[in-house]
């Protein structure tokens, strides 16, 4: 296994787990994702790989990928509320249903927190929804913590 930067070489590898991502979400709440779909195109991926601030980290077994990390770098600075402090965002993980259960999620977190590490990140932080418990169980392996809640009414 290999941990590196996404190349555009691998888009179309990248769209397929963009689908597995999405019928996760799909199944789980079909009020509000459609299904199957992808959170982002070829083009919009192409220009996603080059911004330095967004880096996308990937699990290479040879020209397999076998799961990809989606990263936000986010910085407040001089904020009249909020302390200065850099973040990086995991914006969305997933590994390949063959590929799950064999350390490539633990590479990925693992590699995504090193980065955040080098990059003088006071921490990291994601999103995960309430019905993805295995997700939830896996960050929190991580030493992860709830920070906040989004709350819902359904009308």
């Amino acid at each position: 296994m290999e941990i590196r930067k996404a190349a555009p070489a691998e888009i179309p590898q990248i769209l397929k787990l963009l689908v597995q991502v999405n019928m996760v979400h799909h199944n789980g709440r079909p009020d509000l994702f459609k299904g199957p779909a992808t959170k982002y195109s070829e083009k919009e991926l192409k220009k996603l790989l080059r911004d330095e601030t967004r880096p996308v980290f990937v699990c290479m077994n040879g020209d397999t990928l076998l799961g990809y990390a989606f990263c936000i770098l986010k910085e407040v600075k001089d904020d009249q509320l909020l302390e200065s402090c850099k973040t990086l965002y995991v914006d969305d993980l997933c590994v390949d249903e063959t590929s799950r259960g064999n350390g490539v999620g633990k590479a990925l977190m693992t590699h995504a927190v090193q980065y955040a590490k080098d990059c003088g990140c006071r921490n990291v932080t994601l999103n995960v929804w309430s019905f993805n418990e295995k997700a939830m169980r896996f960050y929190q392996s991580f030493g992860m913590h709830e920070q906040r809640r989004t709350m819902e009414l359904l009308l």
